[in-house]
């Protein structure tokens, strides 16, 4: 069985001050500054092979309108800046799109923390 997150982990990296990690029930993470950026969806309300990573809020309704095949919500994660992925349907460029902005919002957040 292949590693749904190796791709994720491949490319997320590649990009300063973020690391891998694992949470607290053995799934696989990326964190920036020491916080939460991306990981694999994990509540039973998301699709197998879905990457939740943190998003803007406003910003996150235009993906979701641009490429809904790509990107969605459930209730559970819609009241966090955060937004739900189909790795099966992202190529490497628009992963590491998803995950550069993650990262710029990670940090963002924890200078004014």
């Amino acid at each position: 069985m292949s590693d749904p997150f190796a791709v994720v982990r491949r490319i997320g990296l590649t990009l300063p001050d973020v690391e891998a990690a694992t949470k607290y029930d053995g799934s696989p993470r990326l964190k920036a500054g020491g916080c939460f950026m991306a990981g694999l969806a994990s509540h039973p309300s998301a699709e197998p092979g879905t990457l939740v990573v943190r998003y803007d809020l406003e910003e996150r309704e235009l993906l979701l309108e641009d490429a809904p095949g790509t990107y969605y919500l459930t209730d559970y994660y819609r009241q966090y800046p955060l937004i739900l992925a189909r790795l099966s349907t992202l190529d490497d460029d628009a992963l590491r799109d998803l995950l550069s902005v993650s990262r710029r919002l990670t940090l963002a957040r924890t200078r004014t923390r």
